[in-house]
């Protein structure tokens, strides 16, 4: 909505009809009607009139100490009393005041300057759930996309958030501190958030000082103004000259009134007030003109109807905030832009849009209400996370893996505390305190246990340190047969020792491996020394074995096969290895297979070279356990095969009235003949395994 709606003609001017008021014949104002108006009004005048005089005197005085002073800047302390002194005032307005008054104090602070509405499109935010460094970054998006004057109550927020924050960070990072054992005396600590936000409130504190200064003497100035454009309309009461010359002189003061500026708030709506006094007074006074009384009379009811109307429809809306704004507007037109009305129609219509106003009031108020049944919910939940990390610090288990799954929780509820939403103000400092008080509780517990632990770590230090002395003082010895155990043993002490501060783990560890390796690998090299002829034994065996990954057919199998059969012999030929070194056995085995797998043989006799292979593997050395092992799985897969072909006979009865050519019976009969041909495979295996006895 605009200011100017439906409110064209609404300074009352109509060039024709004062060219036709020119022609009207005036008469002389009778010093006993002037006297009546006079009197009439008096008891009204007098008290406007006297607060005017007093402001004028003391807008006039201001302005000569500045002129003296030459504008003296104020420092940011002033101004920082300052904006907290205006937003007080605007406060005890609101809440000491009815629903008209609400509404005036705030066009008396948007008077001050025509940017300040801007004010009311500014998003609510809950800054209590975001962190530090987003309440940093929200307070430079605020400098950043608005003007200054319009986020002083923004930045008063984010600023008592901000603080609360970091107070109680502060005094964790004391109590670590202080039960790291220093002394409190040197205790300090800021943080990056810390640094920035003070950088950048230090930019918001500079630029309100500035404003603030610029913008103050010229409110003066207007207010002087404006106080003098009173007097002279106070004046034309006493003005002996043509009617229509007075009248053409009143519109002329009221088209400076409205370009005189804005003024200070508070002197707003006593300017207001005092201006509209005497225009009334000007209007009684023009009843000796009818016609140009009348003609401003009836268009200020008109529009001021229209106001009426479109106030009663705002109650309506169901966007309180949208429609307190809207209505803002419908008062500044009805008090700025509009004059009076006929003095029988001036209570009626104003209570008429004092009904309206209400009405919106009472809506705005009950959305309040339900907001304020929120915030109840959301301190109720609050409440509940307070008694939850109570609960946590009850809990009496001790160990380091308890303490950081505690931990977590409180992590997670100190989250969900900042997640919860607003509480009404008059809790919220006590909220807070609770909450803090709580999770103080809980770190100081915390660090009692990590500085007891932190006890166990060093005490776990210095056994550890004892252990590398004996392995440093042993690892150059030759006595392998006694030390050997000892190096064993204290490996497994170190194993069960525990842990110790982390800033020396990784140093000791070293420390400690470094002198255990250099006595294992003098010992290894001594028994590889008294045992070289195994370990050539595993390089020709490891050689053997890169052959055999590298082998590629021909195409003569078996040639390919007379190849491959004398690597294996090659390769059992060589001998023992080291016994850590047995893992190429398994390897040679499986490079074998897949060397006689990729050759075009028929697959039993393939099947047969490689359990060949795997005979003389099992019959190594004077144990027949393998083979035995060997002979009886054998037997067992023999009868298995044996109670398969038999089964599968069996079930070729149910087909006996079935021809042979039925799919279902030539699969039975493949069935059968597969199996018998694998029988004789693991028959000629039996015999092989039995003539390896002999």
């Amino acid at each position: 909505m605009s200011e100017h709606d439906n409110l064209q003609d609404a300074d009352g001017k109509n060039k024709a009809d004062l060219e036709k008021n020119d022609a009207v014949e005036t008469h002389d104002i009778q010093s006993d009607t002037a006297d009546a108006i006079q009197a009439e009004s008096e008891k009204k005048t007098e008290k406007l009139d006297s607060d005017a005089i007093e402001l004028k005197h003391k807008v006039e005085a201001s302005i000569e100490d500045d002129a003296e002073d030459d504008l003296e800047v104020e420092t940011e302390a002033e101004v920082e009393d300052k904006i907290e002194s205006e937003d007080e005032a605007e406060s005890e307005s609101k809440t000491g005041e009815d629903h008209v008054d609400e509404i005036e104090a705030s066009n008396a602070e948007d008077a001050e300057d025509e940017s300040n509405a801007e004010r009311h499109t500014i998003e609510d935010k809950d800054y209590s759930t975001l962190s530090m460094e987003k309440l940093v970054q929200e307070m430079e998006g605020l400098l950043k996309h608005h003007k200054v004057q319009n986020i002083s109550k923004k930045i008063n927020e984010i600023k008592s958030e901000f603080n609360s924050k970091f107070s109680a960070l502060l005094e964790e990072k004391k109590e670590e501190f202080i039960e790291a054992g220093g002394n409190i005396i040197d205790f300090y600590y800021t943080s990056d958030a810390k640094k920035n936000f003070g950088a950048v409130y230090k930019k918001y504190k500079h630029d309100i000082n500035a404003y603030y200064n610029d913008r103050e003497k010229q409110l003066k100035e207007n207010l002087k103004n404006r106080l003098e454009i009173i007097e002279n309309i106070k004046g034309l009461l006493n003005v002996e000259e043509h009617i229509n010359t007075t009248y053409k002189t009143f519109k002329d003061l009221q088209e400076q009134w409205r370009n005189a500026g804005p003024i200070p708030r508070d002197k707003y709506n006593n300017a207001w007030n005092t201006y509209h006094h005497h225009v009334e007074r000007f209007y009684d006074f023009l009843h000796l003109n009818r016609d140009l009384r009348d003609m401003d009379f009836k268009h200020n009811y008109e529009q001021k109807l229209k106001i009426i109307e479109q106030a009663e429809a705002l109650a309506q809306d169901n966007n309180i905030n949208r429609a307190f704004r809207e209505l803002q507007v419908l008062h500044k037109l009805w008090k700025e832009e509009l004059g009076p009305v006929a003095q029988e129609f001036r209570e009626t219509i104003w209570e008429r849009f004092s009904e309206a106003t209400k009405a919106i009031h009472d809506k705005r108020q009950e959305y309040y209400a339900d907001l304020d049944k929120a915030h109840e919910k959301n301190l109720e939940k609050k409440e509940a996370i307070i008694e939850q990390i109570h609960a946590v610090n009850k809990d009496e288990s001790n160990s380091h893996g308890a303490w950081q799954k505690k931990i977590k929780q409180i992590e997670a509820l100190r989250e969900e505390f900042f997640n919860a939403g607003k509480v009404p103000l008059k809790k919220n400092e006590a909220t807070w305190t609770k909450f803090k008080s709580a999770v103080r509780d809980f770190n100081r517990n915390k660090n009692k246990f990590y500085k007891n632990l932190k006890k166990d770590q060093y005490d776990n230090l210095q056994k550890k340190l004892d252990l590398i002395k004996v392995a440093e003082d042993n690892k150059d010895s030759d006595d392998f047969e006694t030390v050997t155990p000892l190096m064993k043993r204290i490996q497994n002490e170190w194993k069960k020792i525990g842990h110790v501060p982390r800033k020396d783990s990784d140093k000791i560890w070293k420390q400690f491996k470094n002198a255990c390796n250099a006595y294992f690998d003098k010992l290894h090299a001594e028994k590889k020394a008294e045992n070289q002829e195994l370990y050539d034994n595993f390089d020709k065996k490891s050689a053997l074995l890169d052959e055999i990954k590298a082998f590629e057919t021909t195409d003569d199998a078996k040639a390919d096969i007379e190849t491959l059969k004398a690597k294996v012999n090659a390769y059992r030929s060589i001998g023992y290895v080291p016994q850590n070194k047995r893992f190429i056995d398994g390897k040679f085995n499986k490079a074998i297979d897949g060397a006689f797998a990729k050759l075009d043989v028929d697959k039993s006799k393939l099947e047969m070279i490689r359990f060949d292979n795997k005979l003389k593997n099992l019959s190594q050395g004077e144990d027949t356990r393998l083979l035995d092992n060997e002979q009886n799985f054998i037997r067992k897969r023999i009868d298995e095969i044996k109670g398969e072909i038999t089964q599968l006979e069996n079930n070729l009865q149910f087909f006996s009235n079935v021809d042979d050519d039925n799919p279902l019976v030539k699969d039975v009969h493949k069935n059968i003949a597969n199996h018998k041909k694998d029988l004789e495979t693991w028959k000629s295996k039996l015999k092989k395994v039995r003539d390896m006895y002999a």
